[in-house]
């Protein structure tokens, strides 16, 4: 394999076109050899400063900010300017900088994003494109996009039909994928496919950026998509496609009708069943419980909330359990109440799950009926597990699982304090979004954030690595367990059901071992394993320190 550690190089630019280079320039740090060499002498002060002292500048500067999307703008510029000095902040200050440049802080540049936009970054390929992407492809400057990370821009968050504004989500998505799993950034394409937006906000704000037409649908939408997957697969044939905050209808059958063609993701559905199911082996670590005696009730029936269940049903029927009996395990509750057998309302995704049992039209209801020993929140909608059903909860269980997943901050459906405060301590708790420790009764409750981080990059790693042709579901449920076997009895102690984020390069990189073994297992890489596999992995991911130019 080969490795992305940098030597000597001879820079494609001189002088201030190699200072406007975000991939090349290395500002104060350029030494006094390479600025005479180079034509940078005059352009820069005299003082040269290590990349160190240039991360403490940028901490200090970012730290005076007066709030988050403040820093976040701060964050986009230097990632414009110094892309490896970006990434040492990033990875140096990770559990700080990570709130910043992914959710929750992201969700609120994505509202603001034709307000606060700066400079471009990644590809917008919209309806006027159509019949010409392959040529909007080859516009991109990097030959060798290995990752590509692409929406639609209709379901951001929590937060809705965004159009073109959602671009805020491949380009912190990717930023994650270097900064936790060393994927070089000039292997990372960002794009926002625009077919308009029915968010009428945005229709009437003259500073929007995107197609100001409602969404199209049907064969219009289908054949645009058809036609970038195509184009993706002849101009970039080693990428791996990550589909991002697509609506339901469009992320399953987009899944469904490309998963065995190319290699190709959603991260709303397979992501987020994968670190859901992490945290939920590392919740029966703690109170010694079995998976396949859950009983697991879902709020939200949508891409996530499917996509959790069918992690577990195969997690489940890997223990020698049928799958008639695995679903049978996990209900889920959507905008009318219990899905169940006798509903004729029901889409297809959810038919696995529509169950023998008497309709409930509350998520109240439904819990004092089932009783269940898990509760996993995927709604998008803020407030839902109330006082009353997290007390319902910890009545019928010893030690409650309580999942509030639903992103940014504002829209989790309950906060970690209420989880705790509720139960008493009893809940083994998980949010989507960060929340600060809780104390309570003389002692400190650390709340664990189920983000998809811990997950995708080390899956694009794995697959980067192992030249896999597909991506599967067998990947991302051996993910789950490697990132709950991270968990240390130390952070168990304390409450813990995920690692702690700093270790999460080490996390992407045992993620990446697991993946490169399916990949040969199932067929769908034929490389030879070397000695230490997971040295050679390492030793394959982008850091970012400065080259020397010669």
């Amino acid at each position: 394999m080969p490795s992305h550690k940098k030597d000597k190089i001879v820079p494609s630019e001189r002088g201030v076109k190699l200072i406007h280079n975000p991939v090349l320039n290395k500002g104060t740090a350029f030494t006094a050899e390479e600025r005479k060499i180079l034509g940078l002498r005059g352009l820069l002060p005299p003082r040269v400063t290590s990349q160190e002292l240039q991360v403490q500048r940028v901490i200090s500067n970012l730290r005076s900010k007066a709030d988050n999307l403040e820093r976040y703008l701060y964050l986009t510029s230097l990632q414009d300017r110094n892309e490896n000095l970006f990434y040492k902040v990033v990875m140096s200050h990770l559990s700080e900088i990570m709130p910043l440049i992914y959710t929750p802080t992201v969700g609120q540049a994505c509202q603001l994003f034709g307000h606060i936009y700066r400079r471009s970054r990644g590809l917008y390929i919209s309806m006027e494109d159509k019949g010409s992407i392959e040529e909007v492809l080859l516009n991109w400057p990097h030959n060798d996009a290995r990752v590509i990370v692409v929406t639609d821009g209709e379901r951001i968050l929590g937060l809705g039909d965004l159009g073109t504004d959602g671009m805020g989500i491949p380009i912190g998505k990717l930023s994650l994928y270097t900064a936790c799993a060393g994927i070089p950034p000039t292997q990372c394409l960002p794009v926002t496919i625009d077919v308009g937006t029915n968010n009428e906000a945005l229709l009437e704000d003259p500073l929007y950026l995107g197609l100001q037409q409602n969404r199209a649908r049907g064969q219009v939408y289908e054949e645009l998509l058809e036609e970038f997957l195509g184009a993706v697969k002849k101009v970039f044939p080693y990428a791996l496609i990550q589909l991002e905050d697509f609506a339901t209808r469009n992320a399953f059958r987009l899944l469904h009708e490309y998963r065995d063609k190319i290699s190709i993701f959603n991260d709303d559905i397979q992501g987020t069943g994968s670190v859901a199911l992490a945290g939920l082996l590392s919740a029966l670590r703690i109170n010694g419980q079995k998976l396949e005696n859950q009983k697991i009730v879902f709020l939200g029936a949508g891409e996530a909330g499917v996509g959790i269940a069918d992690t577990i049903v195969d997690a489940i029927v890997d223990l020698g359990i049928s799958p008639e009996v695995a679903r049978a395990k996990c209900w889920l509750v959507d905008s009318q109440g219990l899905v169940c057998k006798s509903r004729s309302d029901l889409k297809k995704h959810k038919l696995p799950y529509a169950h023998e049992h008497q309709q409930t039209s509350t998520l109240l209801e439904t819990v004092k009926a089932l009783k269940p020993t898990t509760l996993i929140g995927v709604s998008g909608q803020p407030r839902q597990f109330t006082e009353e059903i997290i007390k319902e909860m910890s009545t019928c269980n010893e030690r409650p699982i309580i999942f509030a997943l639903s992103n940014p901050t504002s829209k989790s459906e309950c906060t970690a304090e209420e989880a705790y405060r509720w139960s008493h301590g009893k809940a083994i708790f998980a949010s989507g979004s960060p929340f600060d420790p809780v104390e309570l009764g003389g002692k400190t409750y650390i709340p664990g954030q189920g983000n998809n981080v811990y997950i995708f990059p080390g899956i694009g790693l794995g697959v980067l690595y192992s030249h896999a042709t597909r991506v599967t579901d067998r990947m991302f449920l051996e993910a789950a367990r490697v990132v709950s076997a991270c968990v240390s009895k130390e952070e168990m102690a304390r409450g813990q059901i995920y690692p702690s984020i700093e270790n999460i390069r080490e996390v992407s990189a045992r993620i990446a071992a697991a993946v490169t073994k399916v990949a040969i297992e199932e067929h769908l890489s034929d490389i030879v394993l070397p000695d230490n596999l997971l040295e050679d992995i390492k030793s394959y991911m982008y850091t970012p320190e400065y080259p020397e130019y010669i």
